[in-house]
C-alpha cells in the first residue's frame, strides 16, 4: 500500500520502503527500508521519523515523499 497522504496507514514501529523522495537535494535511495519511530501530523502534511536500515538519518515529509508499508517492526512477534 503506497502512502502519500496525511491520513497515513502506518504507525510507530511499522516497517516501510521508500518509493520516492523528490524534494531533497541528497535523498534516501528509492527501495531503502526502515522502521517508523515517530509520526507528526502538520495539517496537510506529515513528518515521519524513520530509523533507516542503511544507518542514515533523514525524516520524510508526506507528501511529497511516497512510502509503502512492508510489515510490522523487525523482531516483532507475529500474531
Amino acid at each position: 500500500m503506497e502512502t502519500n497522504r496525511t491520513s497515513l496507514a502506518i504507525k510507530r514501529s511499522d516497517r516501510i520502503r521508500l518509493i520516492s523522495m523528490t524534494d531533497d537535494p541528497n535523498p534516501i535511495a528509492a527501495g531503502t527500508t526502515g522502521t517508523v519511530f515517530g509520526i507528526y501530523p502538520h495539517g496537510d502534511w506529515t513528518q515521519v521519523d524513520v530509523d533507516w536500515d542503511s544507518g542514515r538519518s533523514l525524516m520524510l515529509t508526506i507528501p511529497p515523499d511516497v512510502i509503502e508499508r512492508i510489515g510490522p517492526a523487525k523482531n516483532s512477534p507475529s500474531c
